[in-house]
C-alpha cells in the first residue's frame, strides 16, 4: 500500500478544520452535527474521526490553531528592537488572520467574525473550551506584554503603566473590532488601523509632544 504524504495528511485535516468552522459559523456549535461536518467535507465518518474524536475537539483544534498564530506573530514582533508601533502591528496580525480564512463565507459575509462570537458563547457551558480559551489568551497577552516592554524601552511608550493594562487594552480592541464585523457587517482593517494611530498619536497639552499610550 502505498504511504500517504504527510503533505496530503495536512491538506485533509485543513480541509476538515475548515468545513467545521463553516458550519459552527453558519449554524452554531450546538446546532451542528457531526454529519453536518462530514456532508459539508464531503469525506467518510473514519475519514474525518481518524484526526479528530468529536465537535468538542474540533472547535478546540479550531481555537488554538488562531491563537497560537497570533501569538507567534506578536512573539515576533517582540523580537524587533523597537517592535512596530502598535497600529501597524495590530493591523498586520489582524490582517493574516482574517486573509487566512477569506475563502469561509457563510451568507456572502466572512464566517470567521461569526465563529469568534460562537466559541464565545459556548465557553460559558462547556469548560474544557474555556479553559483552552483562557490558555490561548493567555500566551497572546504574555505575547503582548513583551511587545509593551519593548514600547518602553525604545522611549515611544509611557513606562508608568503596566505592560499587561496596555496588553489587555490592545486585545479588546481587537475582540470588539472581529464583534463589530459579525453584528454589523464586514469593515477593512485600515479602520481599526486608523482609529488606533489616531488615538496613540494624541497630544497632551503641556507636555511638549506626544507620546504613544
Amino acid at each position: 500500500m502505498a504511504r500517504v504524504s504527510q503533505e496530503h495528511l495536512d491538506a485533509r485535516r485543513r480541509q476538515i478544520l475548515d468545513g467545521a468552522a463553516l458550519c459552527f459559523a453558519r449554524n452554531g456549535f450546538h446546532a451542528t452535527s457531526m454529519q453536518d461536518v462530514l456532508k459539508e467535507v464531503d469525506l467518510s465518518a473514519g475519514a474525518v474521526y481518524r484526526y479528530f474524536s468529536g465537535k468538542e475537539e474540533l472547535i478546540g483544534a479550531i481555537v488554538a490553531e488562531t491563537l497560537g498564530s497570533v501569538r507567534e506573530a506578536f512573539e515576533e514582533a517582540a523580537r524587533q528592537s523597537p517592535p512596530p508601533p502598535p497600529d501597524e502591528l495590530v493591523a498586520s496580525v489582524l490582517g493574516r488572520a482574517l486573509a487566512a480564512r477569506e475563502s469561509l463565507v457563510v451568507d456572502g459575509r466572512p464566517a470567521f467574525p461569526r465563529l469568534v462570537i460562537q466559541v464565545w458563547t459556548e465557553t460559558l457551558r462547556n469548560e474544557e473550551l474555556a479553559v483552552i480559551l483562557r490558555e490561548g489568551y493567555g500566551s497572546v497577552r504574555a505575547a503582548w506584554r513583551k511587545v509593551v516592554e519593548g514600547y518602553q524601552e525604545a522611549g515611544m511608550m509611557r513606562a508608568d503603566v503596566a505592560p499587561d493594562h496596555v496588553a489587555r487594552t490592545m486585545i479588546a480592541s481587537v475582540l470588539g473590532f472581529i464583534a463589530q464585523q459579525s453584528l454589523f457587517g464586514p469593515a477593512p482593517v485600515e479602520v481599526l488601523q486608523d482609529g488606533l494611530r489616531a488615538l496613540t498619536g494624541m497630544r497632551v497639552e503641556g507636555t511638549g509632544g506626544s507620546q504613544l499610550g
